[in-house]
């Protein structure tokens, strides 16, 4: 493949074993890795999906990837930390273009993915998420907007978004391991996050199988 080949963005529908004969094969960092990597970076950045689930409920499971994020206005910031250690590519529904360090940024990519070289494995992937007026945006729900501490939470030098943000993204998936993070955070949410998720799948997915168990919680 060139290095415009046109592989799409990886769909919800892909299995692992399918990404990686598309892709190639991925070894994810943990988010104790990404913190040594991003070591002195002058911006903030967050571990959401999966991992950040497993921090908030202490259950381990597999992962696939490391969902990490940054404001998209920093993104030149990070590349200028990462550039000299890594290949970095923007990834859209359009393909992946590598990211040589005087290539601009396509402005409908929305995720950077990392790896060391050509013939190592995918290590991670940045998020480029929106915001307005210096407030972190939703990207599931651009009406809603917050300052980044309110939607995230910090533990050992690590960010990681809040769960039910987090577990709000997961709605529209429907993976059988996205289940398994709400059976993990559940229990252990307070009153003001069951609420923002109950009201998050109300209005953006009323028939969705979370409402009902999250009406019982």
């Amino acid at each position: 493949m060139g290095e415009e080949g046109q592989a799409p963005q990886r769909r919800r529908w892909v299995t692992g074993s399918e990404f990686e004969r598309i892709y190639g094969p991925q070894v994810p960092m943990s988010p104790e890795q990404a913190r040594d990597l991003l070591a002195g970076l002058e911006i903030p950045w967050w571990v959401a999906g999966g991992w950040a689930i497993e921090a908030f409920s202490g259950a381990a499971r597999p992962h696939e990837d490391i969902d990490l994020s940054v404001f998209r206005r920093d993104l030149p910031v990070l590349r200028r930390h990462l550039e000299p250690h890594l290949h970095l590519w923007a990834a859209s529904n359009e393909g992946l273009v590598h990211l040589a360090p005087d290539r601009a940024m396509p402005d409908h990519a929305e995720q950077v993915w990392l790896r060391e070289h050509a013939l190592a494995p995918w290590i991670g992937e940045f998020v480029l998420n929106p915001d307005r007026d210096g407030l972190w945006q939703s990207k599931r729900d651009p009406g809603f907007s917050a300052p980044l501490a309110d939607v995230t939470w910090e533990r050992d030098g690590i960010r990681y978004l809040a769960p039910e943000i987090v577990l709000s993204h997961k709605v529209a998936t429907g993976r059988p391991k996205d289940d398994d993070d709400l059976a993990a955070a559940l229990p252990l949410l307070g009153a003001e996050q069951r609420d923002f998720l109950a009201r998050f799948v109300t209005t953006h997915a009323p028939d969705h199988p979370w409402r009902a168990r999250l009406e019982q919680a």
